[in-house]
Formats: structure tokens, C-alpha cells, sequence
């Protein structure tokens, strides 16, 4: 299953809401599921920290769910 689906679906939501917190339209947000466009960097930012997991995570480069702490991630954009 999408992990974009699977993480919706685990806070049973539905399309036209998560779509509404992004500002987009529900068949575009259908269409990041379905995986037929790619999501905007600006999109996966807003997801990721909604469903408080990375980026990673929902490009498929890591199984880790959690999101990295947030002092971590401090840390990082100071450098």
C-alpha cells in the first residue's frame, strides 16, 4: 500500500482533508497517492510534519517511521 494512504488511513482522514490542510485541490491529492505526479518539496515538508515522520520515510528511502527530533533537526539547519 502507498505510505501516503497507509498514514491517512492510520489517522482516519480522508482525502478532502488532508488536501484542505495543504491547500490543494483533492484530485491532486489523490494523485500524489496514487503516485501518477510527483509531490512538490513544499507538499512533502507539510506532510512529513503532519504525519510527524520524514521525508524519507514517504519516498520510500528509509522503513523508519519516526521523524528525526526536532533538536536534531535545529541543530542541522544551523550548520
Amino acid at each position: 500500500m502507498n505510505r501516503l494512504k497507509e498514514l491517512r488511513e492510520d489517522k482516519d482522514i480522508y482525502q478532502k482533508d488532508i488536501a484542505k490542510y495543504l491547500n490543494i485541490d483533492q484530485s491532486n491529492y489523490s494523485k500524489y497517492e496514487l503516485e501518477k505526479i510527483n509531490i512538490p518539496v513544499v507538499i512533502l515538508k507539510k506532510l512529513a510534519d503532519y504525519y510527524d515522520t520524514s521525508i524519507d520515510y514517504l519516498l520510500y528511502r528509509t522503513d523508519k517511521k519516526e521523524a528525526l527530533p526536532k533538536s536534531i533537526m535545529k541543530e542541522n539547519k544551523e550548520k
